[in-house]
């Protein structure tokens, strides 16, 4: 059975290193290399200005997951971060943090969440409702190419 957080809330500055690693504890999930890990590291690294539109899920008292939106334009938001604890993978916290998400995009007055997402996230993001729009080159490894989605508001 599916256990959702008991809260999810706006991420603290003294969060920020650990909600960095448990980005690259996610990614590392999906059983990249190494090489490929480190590659992602600074894209994956939460920092400062990030913190406006940052929040974490807590799940038992512990971060399990968090969540970090960047504006576009006046209609629509990025979806920078969107990580989960390994230990709270397909407890419903995925699917909570983006909820959330959504709700913090209607009320900035945006119809729409931009996500670039990593191709072992496609089943989740369409599980969601988000649709598949195009791809976009990783600002990490030269030449892969990462699909696009786009998640109404």
């Amino acid at each position: 059975m599916a256990k959702l957080p008991t809260m999810i809330r706006p991420a603290r500055p003294d969060e920020l290193p650990a909600l960095s690693e448990l980005a690259l504890r996610s990614k590392a999930v999906w059983g990249y290399s190494a090489e490929f890990m480190a590659a992602c590291r600074s894209e994956l690294t939460v920092r400062a200005e990030h913190l406006p539109l940052a929040f974490v899920a807590e799940l038992e008292g512990t971060i399990a997951g968090f969540y970090a939106l960047s504006v576009l334009d006046a209609a629509r938001v990025e979806l920078e971060f969107l990580f989960v604890e390994p230990g709270s993978l397909r407890r419903g916290c995925g699917r909570a943090l983006l909820l959330h998400a959504r709700e913090q995009a209607r009320r900035l007055g945006c119809s729409a969440i931009a996500i670039q997402g990593d191709p072992h996230a496609a089943g989740f993001y369409a599980a969601v409702g988000a649709r598949p729009i195009g791809s976009r080159e990783s600002d990490s490894i030269p030449g892969r190419m990462l699909p696009l989605y786009e998640l109404p508001c």
